[in-house]
């Protein structure tokens, strides 16, 4: 059973080795909130040893013997604490500042390594990996971290050193007690272990249960119009409501955990200490009534330090659910972190440019899984200017076809080549700008049209953004806008038809001049007018660019000088539209199906494609 314990253990101090190394770069800033901290612990542990002196060489004898005061001592020893106590705020403020500043400074850079981790993984990561899940680890975690920084180490920190003066303190008063005390660590320590062991596994579960729930309300708030549609949201409510009470039961285990392992534990304890302490001072009292004026000051300097002693404990006991929370976070953080599943990048030494535009696909085989192939032995050429246009039903491969040759995944088996040079040998930056992609959904961002269409990239110029627009017939009703090519875009364009929008990413990929064009279904989600229009734009697009083309409605892509058509991942027909209307084929069947043929014939056609 200690086997799996000291694995833990050693993930652990790993994943706590790596939060102290993002520490590292603010290692002035801590040290000199550290040299604060030692100060103000400083002044705040000689409070009670300075009332000990007044108390024992003043007050004492003034009482029990009528010694006058000695006011200028007095004075001097009253000026001293007060100094100590305003040292001990002032100072506490500027330090528990100065980590509260370094801490987020910390979680800024962490934020930036996670999101820009997520901006390099590849497209199989995102299709196995819920959206809401991503931005639990992103937003609630990297925040849970941010209290180990805030709430934890400058805590514990603190305290620590307190602990050490206090206990400093105490053998300047009494070393037969101070011993004693040190006697309580282990139990405090086995408290602490005790906690640790047990909560690891509760506080996995409520992170795993709260990232589910930004997942399953992630994905409500996406699909709110299928739910209401197809009125699904007492189901969804369900859905959601089980989850919320998974979440809500790891909660109540480690609200449980707390109650009985933290402060009560830790309070059990120090009345325990206090009572032996102050059995301790009685039996002196007992024994040497002579000295027991002497005593009183001694009496209170070291109670005050017990319940010093106990209180940071206390706090430290109580961080350690918040220790707990943010190792499970950084646990889950640094797994993101280290996900390998990264979009493929360039190979070789080359620096290959795209000239010309000639794709060759030499019998390329794929799967997303390893296990089904979505591809299977595919081979074509599109030549210079050339329009290929695939085409078969859902789920044949065409989508898989377009993914590879934007380079989202990498051939697994097979060759794909541009301008006769490996795909893979090309810089992801050369092909996303001569490889234009539009796809069936277009995604606008928030900002105004031009921010949409230029995307950030400032060497597309305001008279070529707005001639890219001309160019694919979006300026016709961008002018109509109040405030045209500023107008605002709310989130992914909701307040645009989904034939403008459709426009606009038209317009946004012409606006860098690509040599290759991918349309996926570019026209399938707009309205006859505004395809007319796409139509007329995708002619001139056309123009002197490689075109690879999915197509859904065959009278689009009549003209396309190669059509495949596509069948469980597998080129069953190629030709142009009139060679495979010849040949009666699969496409043929398509074509009858989309012509309105015959109820009778319809039925046929689909048993066949099928």
């Amino acid at each position: 059973m200690s086997q799996p314990y000291t694995t833990e253990r050693l993930a652990k101090k790993h994943i706590f080795r790596r939060l102290m190394r993002y520490a590292w770069p603010h290692k002035k800033s801590l040290l000199i909130a550290f040299i604060i901290l030692m100060i103000a612990t400083g002044a705040d542990i000689a409070g009670p040893f300075l009332l000990k002196v007044f108390i024992d060489n003043h007050l004492t004898p003034f009482i029990e013997q009528g010694i006058a005061w000695q006011w200028t001592i007095i004075g001097v020893l009253f000026a001293v604490y007060a100094m100590s106590l305003i040292v001990n705020v002032g100072l506490s403020y500027v330090q528990a500042f100065q980590f509260q500043k370094i801490a987020l400074n910390i979680i800024q850079q962490l934020r930036i390594d996670v999101f820009g981790q997520v901006q390099h993984l590849g497209l199989t990561f995102f299709d196995q990996t819920p959206g809401g899940s991503l931005v639990s680890r992103i937003t609630n975690d990297t925040e849970a971290i941010k209290d180990l920084y805030i709430s934890v180490l400058a805590v514990f920190l603190q305290n620590i050193l307190f602990l050490i003066g206090i206990f400093v303190a105490m053998f300047f008063l009494d070393v037969q007690l101070a011993l004693f005390c040190l006697v309580i660590l282990p139990v405090i320590f086995m408290i602490m272990w005790a906690y640790r062991a047990l909560s690891a596994k509760v506080y996995h579960i409520s992170r795993a249960k709260l990232s589910q729930l930004n997942a399953k309300l992630s994905e409500s708030l996406q699909g709110m119009n299928i739910i209401q549609v197809f009125s699904q949201e007492k189901r969804l409510h369900k859905s959601f409501d089980q989850i919320n009470e998974e979440h809500n039961e790891a909660r109540m285990g480690t609200i449980k955990l707390n109650g009985l392992l933290l402060r009560p534990a830790v309070d059990f304890v120090y009345l325990i200490t206090l009572m032996i302490v102050l059995w301790y001072f009685g039996i002196l009292s007992l024994e040497a009534n002579s000295e027991t004026a002497f005593q009183i000051g001694v009496l209170y300097a070291f109670v005050n330090y017990l319940g010093r002693f106990f209180e940071p404990v206390n706090t430290m006991m109580q961080r350690l659910a918040q220790y707990q929370q943010a190792m499970v976070s950084a646990e889950r953080v640094f797994g993101l972190l280290d996900d390998d599943r990264l979009a493929p990048s360039k190979q070789g030494k080359d620096q290959p440019k795209i000239t010309d535009g000639r794709i060759v696909f030499d019998n390329v085989t794929f799967s997303y899984d390893g296990k089904t192939d979505v591809l299977k032995n595919i081979s074509f050429t599109a030549e210079p200017g050339q329009t290929v246009a695939l085409v078969g039903h859902t789920g044949s491969g065409k989508s898989s076809i377009t993914n590879l040759l934007m380079h989202f995944y990498s051939v697994e088996q097979g060759h794909i080549t541009i301008d006769g040079k490996p795909l893979q040998t090309y810089t992801n930056e050369e092909i996303r700008k001569n490889v234009g992609l539009v796809l069936q959904d277009a995604f606008l961002f928030v900002g105004d049209i031009k921010h949409n269409i230029r995307l950030h990239n400032m060497e597309i110029t305001d008279e070529q953004l707005e001639e890219a627009a001309r160019f694919v017939q979006a300026d016709t009703f961008i002018q109509k806008l109040p405030q045209k090519y500023n107008e605002p875009v709310g989130e992914r364009g909701a307040t645009f038809s989904s034939g403008q929008r459709q426009l606009l990413s038209f317009a946004r990929t012409m606006a860098l001049q690509p040599k290759i064009l991918v349309l996926d279904e570019a026209t399938a989600n707009v309205d006859t007018e505004t395809e007319e229009a796409i139509q007329l734009a995708l002619d001139k697009m056309r123009k002197g660019r490689t075109t690879i083309a999915i197509a859904h409605r065959l009278s689009t892509i009549q003209d396309a000088d190669l059509i495949l058509v596509l069948h469980q991942g597998e080129i069953v027909e190629r030709g142009t539209h009139q060679e495979l209307l010849g040949q009666e084929g699969l496409y043929h069947k398509m074509y009858l199906l989309q012509q309105g043929a015959h109820k009778e014939v319809k039925e046929v056609v689909q048993q066949e494609i099928h």
